[in-house]
C-alpha cells in the first residue's frame, strides 16, 4: 500500500494487450570444438566421469533395495531409496556452472545434486581450504576415518570423503553428514553449498528463496538453487515462492544497494513423471513446464526448456542465468527435460508406463551420449570410458565397503544414549543483547507513534488505584512493539514481514511507526502466501539471517502447515544440531470474527516436536518473552490474543523503558491461595482473576498462575503449587479435546498424584466451531464457568455455592465432545 506508488484508473482501464515472448525450447547449439576451447578438454572428461559417480552411486543404493547385496557386500538397507538414474547429466552440468559458495536446496530426489555439486565444488576450492573443511567437520572423525580406510582409493580424499559421508548418512549412521539424523531425503554439506534436500515435495522453494533473500541483502554475489521436480507445479507452495521472488517492490520500492530481484534460479528437474501421474498431458495444464513463466512475472522468469540429456546444454543454461541472477535481474526458471530411468521409489513396478518407452530413452542415455561425443572428437578411447566406469566402480565399491562395516561407521547408539534425539530438537541458545549503533534511518523521536508511546504510563492504574486507559498507559500491543524496535534497530541480521506489516503498522498495529525508520530491505509487505511466508523466512534464517514474520490470525497457521510442522520446526534436529533456525513467527487468536478467523490453534503447535511457543497475557510478559523470542536460536511461534492488544499492566509494579527478557518456559504466579490452583492461558488469566475475586467472597482461596510460555513449560511452579491447594483447574480459550490444557493436566496428574486431592480439570471451550461476536461470552470460558466449576464441582463444600448460570450436565457433555 506505499503511497507513491498510484493506482491510476485512467491508466488501469485503458484497452491495450499482453504480449509474451517466445519461450526458448533446446536452444543450446554451441559445438564441441567450442566447449572444448571454452572449458578444456580436462573439464570435459570430468563431466562424464562426475556422471559415472552419481550413476554408479544410485545404482549402488538400487542394488541393495533390490537384492540386499551390492557386488558381494551384503547390507540390510531400510531406508527409501528415491532415485536419479537416468537424470545425471541434469545435476553435473548444473554444478559446473556453479560457484562453491552458491547454495542449492534439493529434494527427495536429490543424492546425484548432493554428489555433483560436493565434486565440483572440492574442484574449484583451493587445497588447503578443503583440508580445514574436513578436518573442522565433527571434530575431524570422518575426515579420519576416510584417511584410515580410504586413503587408498582411486579418488582424491576429498571425494571420498564426500562420497562416504553421504552413505554414511542415508545409511544413518554416527559418520554421516548429519550424524544420521537426515537420512537419504535430508542430507546436506553446507561447506560446498549442498543445503538440506527435503522430502516434502517442492518444499525447497521457498527455502531457496529465502535463502536468496538473505543473499541479496548480504551482497556476497552468490545465488541459490531450488532443485524441485515437474510434479511440484502442482504444489501451492511453490507458485507462492515463484511470485514471492518476483515482487516488483525489488525493483520499484527498495532502494540500492538492495533494488533488484532476488538471486534465486528454479531448477525443474523435469522427468515426466510425478510418482505415476504423467505431468505433461494428464496431471497439469502445461505442455512445457516453462510455459509457467510467463505467468509469473514480465520478465517471464527468463525461463527456457532445456535438454537435460546433455550435461553441456544445461551447464550452457545454468551459466547464463547465474549471469542474470549476478545481476540482480532474478528470479529464473529452468525447465530441463530429462528421464528418470528408475522407478520413483524402488517399489515402484513401472505400471504407468511402458516398457517400449523406457527403452526408447535409454538410446538416449546421457552417459552413453556424452562419452560418444568425446569419442568422436578423439579426447577418449573406448577403452579409457571403460576404465574410468571401472575406477568408479571401485570407488564406490570401497566406500560402500566402509560405510557397512559397523567398525568403521557405527550406527547410532540410541540404546546406550536414549535421548540422543531429544538433545537434538532445540538449539537452547540466544543471542547477546543487540545493542551499538542504530540502523534505524531517523531517530525514533521523530516518528509520531513512537513519542506517543514515550510519553505513557508505565503502569496500568492512575495513583488512585483507577484503571488506566489503553491511549494513557503501556499495553500489551506495547510491549510487544518495544521488543521488536529495540531487536530492529539494533540486529541488522533481523528482517520483518508479512501481511500488512508496513505502513498499515501491522494488522494489530504493533509495527506502528516502524516504517518510517525502516527502509523496505528490512521491513517490507509480503504477498497474502502464508507458505511462503514462513518458508522463506526459515530460508533466511538457515543461510545466516534472523526472521520475525506474522501471519496475521493463527487460523491462517493451516495455510502455512507444512512450513510450519515439518520446515520450521525440524531442521535443527534432522541437521544434528548442526542448522539453527532463529524465527520468530507472530499469530493472532482473533476475537468476534467467527469460526475461521477466532480459533486457539496452541494446540497444534504444542503437539509439533521443535517449536517454541508463548503466550503472554500482560504487557510486561509480552515484552519480555518477545524479547527472549527474538534472541532465541530456536523457531518461537509467538500467540497474541486480539482482546489483549490493549490491555494494561496489572500484576507487575511497571513495565520497565529498559530492555529485558523473560525466560520461555517460565510460569508466573499471579496471584497467591490457599484451596486452589488456577493455571491460565492467554485471555483466560483475567477471567480467572474475576473469579477468584467472587470466590474470595465466599472464603474459597485461590492461587492464580499464568503459563505465559507453552513450549517449553516448566511444571514446577505448578507442582509445587498444587502441593500446597490439592486442587487444579486449567483454564484455556481453545476446544478441550487434544488443548495442550489437557496434556499438561495429563502431567500434572502423573507427577502430582500424591498432592491432589481431586483430578485436575480442565475447563476450555466446547468442541464446536467458535461463533460470532455476538455468541462468544456463551463460548469462550468467563467468569462465572470457572466459579461453577470451582465451588460446585472440585470443592466438596463449595456444591451449595453453584451459580447456576449454565446447564452443566448439558455443557459438560459438550466440552467432551458427546
Amino acid at each position: 500500500m506505499p503511497k507513491e506508488l498510484v493506482v491510476d484508473p485512467t491508466s488501469t482501464r485503458r484497452r491495450t494487450e499482453i504480449e509474451f515472448k517466445p519461450i526458448p525450447v533446446h536452444a543450446y547449439d554451441r559445438s564441441l570444438a567450442e566447449e572444448r576451447k571454452l572449458r578444456g578438454d580436462a573439464a570435459l572428461t570430468e563431466i562424464l566421469r562426475h556422471m559415472m559417480v552419481v550413476r554408479e552411486f544410485e545404482s549402488m543404493i538400487a542394488s541393495f533395495k533390490a537384492t540386499g547385496s551390492y557386488r558381494g557386500i551384503e547390507y540390510a538397507y531400510r531406508g527409501p531409496a528415491h532415485l536419479s538414474i537416468g537424470q545425471e547429466a541434469a545435476a553435473v552440468g548444473q554444478a559446473v556452472s556453479l560457484e562453491p559458495g552458491d547454495q542449492i536446496f534439493g529434494s527427495h530426489r536429490s543424492h546425484g545434486e548432493f554428489i555433483a555439486k560436493g565434486m565440483s565444488a572440492f574442484a574449484k576450492m583451493p587445497k588447503e581450504d578443503v583440508a580445514d573443511l574436513m578436518a573442522n567437520h565433527r571434530q575431524g572423525r570422518l575426515a579420519e576415518t576416510v584417511d584410515a580406510h580410504l586413503d587408498s582409493v582411486g579418488t582424491s580424499n576429498a571425494e571420498a570423503f564426500l562420497l562416504f559421508g553421504l552413505l554414511a548418512e542415508i545409511f544413518m549412521t554416527q559418520l554421516g553428514f548429519n550424524g544420521g539424523m537426515g537420512g537419504s531425503m535430508h542430507a546436506f554439506y553446507a561447506p560446498v553449498g549442498a543445503y538440506p534436500n527435503n522430502a516434502i515435495v517442492g518444499a525447497s522453494a521457498g527455502l531457496a528463496t529465502g535463502a536468496a533473500l538473505r543473499r541479496k541483502l548480504s551482497r556476497d554475489g552468490g545465488i541459490c538453487v531450488a532443485n524441485i521436480g515437474d510434479g511440484s507445479t502442482g504444489c501451492g507452495p511453490v507458485m507462492e515462492a515463484m511470485n514471492f521472488a518476483s515482487m516488483a517492490q525489488f525493483r520499484q520500492l527498495w532502494q540500492a544497494p538492495f533494488d533488484g530481484g532476488l538471486p534465486v534460479l528454479f531448477f525443474f528437474t523435469n522427468n515426466f513423471y510425478a510418482m505415476g501421474g504423467q505431468t505433461s498431458g494428464e496431471t497439469m495444464g502445461w505442455d512445457r513446464l516453462s510455459r509457467i513463466g510467463a505467468g509469473v512475472n514480465q520478465e517471464q522468469m527468463h525461463a527456457e526448456t532445456v535438454d537435460g540429456t546433455d550435461p553441456l546444454a544445461v551447464a550452457d543454461a545454468v551459466a547464463r542465468k547465474r549471469q542474470l541472477l549476478a545481476q540482480r535481474k532474478g528470479p529464473a526458471l529452468l525447465d530441463v527435460e530429462c528421464y528418470r530411468i528408475s522407478g520413483h521409489s524402488t517399489t515402484d513396478a513401472n505400471a504407468y508406463r511402458d516398457r517400449d518407452e523406457i527403452r526408447l530413452w535409454k538410446q538416449h542415455d546421457a552417459i552413453e551420449l556424452m562419452a560418444g561425443k568425446l569419442i568422436n572428437a578423439g579426447l577418449l578411447r573406448d577403452d579409457q570410458v571403460e576404465d574410468m566406469k571401472a575406477d568408479t566402480v571401485r570407488t564406490i565399491e570401497a566406500v560402500t565397503s566402509a560405510a557397512v562395516n559397523p567398525n568403521i561407521a557405527p550406527p547410532v547408539d540410541v540404546g546406550s544414549n536414549p535421548t540422543l534425539i531429544g538433545k537434538f530438537m532445540f538449539n537452547d541458545t540466544s543471542q547477546p543483547v543487540p545493542s551499538g549503533i542504530s540502523t534505524f534511518t531517523h531517530p525514533k523521536g521523530e516518528v509520531a507513534a513512537m513519542r506517543a508511546l514515550a510519553r505513557k504510563a508505565r503502569n496500568g492504574r492512575d495513583e488512585e488505584g483507577n484503571l488506566h486507559s489503553p491511549l494513557r498507559a503501556v499495553t500489551l500491543r506495547d510491549g510487544l512493539a518495544e521488543a521488536i524496535v529495540h531487536h530492529l534497530e539494533h540486529d541488522p541480521l533481523l528482517i520483518a514481514y508479512g501481511e500488512e506489516c508496513r505502513e498499515w503498522g501491522g494488522a494489530f498495529g504493533v509495527h506502528r511507526g516502524l516504517s518510517e525508520v525502516l527502509p523496505h530491505n528490512r521491513l517490507f509487505n509480503s504477498p497474502i502466501s502464508e507458505a511462503a511466508i514462513v518458508a522463506t523466512a526459515i530460508g533466511h534464517a538457515l543461510a545466516g539471517g534472523r526472521s520475525l514474520v506474522e501471519l496475521m490470525y493463527c487460523d491462517f497457521i493451516g495455510r502455512a502447515g507444512d512450513e510450519i510442522f515439518n520446515q520450521l520446526a525440524k531442521w535443527h534436529s534432522m541437521s544434528a544440531g548442526e542448522l539453527t533456525v532463529p524465527v520468530v513467527l507472530r499469530a493472532s487468536v482473533g476475537s468476534k470474527y467467527g469460526a475461521q478467523h477466532s480459533q486457539d490453534w496452541t494446540g497444534l503447535i504444542t503437539h509439533i516436536p521443535g517449536l517454541k511457543a508463548i503466550y503472554p497475557a500482560t504487557p510486561f510478559d509480552a515484552k519480555g518473552l518477545m524479547a527472549s523470542a527474538l534472541s532465541s536460536n530456536d523457531p518461537v511461534v509467538a500467540f497474541e490474543s486480539q482482546r489483549l492488544y490493549d490491555q494494561v499492566e496489572l500484576f507487575a509494579d511497571r513495565v520497565p523503558e529498559e530492555y529485558y527478557r523473560i525466560p520461555i518456559g517460565e510460569p508466573d504466579v499471579k496471584r497467591t491461595g490457599e484451596h486452589i490452583t488456577i493455571l491460565t492461558f492467554g485471555p483466560s488469566l483475567y477471567k480467572a482473576v474475576a473469579a477468584a475475586d467472587e470466590l474470595a467472597r465466599d472464603g474459597i482461596s485461590v492461587e492464580i498462575i499464568d503459563a505465559r510460555s507453552l513450549v517449553p513449560f516448566n511444571y514446577d511452579p505448578v507442582l509445587t503449587s498444587i502441593k500446597k491447594t490439592g486442587h487444579l483447574l486449567i483454564v484455556t480459550e481453545a476446544s478441550e479435546r487434544g488443548s495442550f490444557a489437557m496434556t499438561v493436566a495429563a502431567t500434572a496428574s502423573r507427577y502430582g498424584f500424591a498432592d491432589l486431592k481431586s483430578p485436575p480439570r480442565v475447563l476450555g471451550s466446547p468442541n464446536w466451531i467458535v461463533p460470532g461476536a455476538e455468541m462468544e461470552s456463551t463460548y469462550f470460558p468467563q467468569a462465572h464457568d470457572i466459579i461453577d466449576v470451582v465451588a460446585g464441582e472440585i470443592l466438596p463444600d463449595g456444591r451449595n455455592r453453584r451459580r447456576g448460570v449454565r446447564n452443566w450436565d448439558d455443557l459438560a457433555l459438550a466440552r467432551a465432545g458427546l
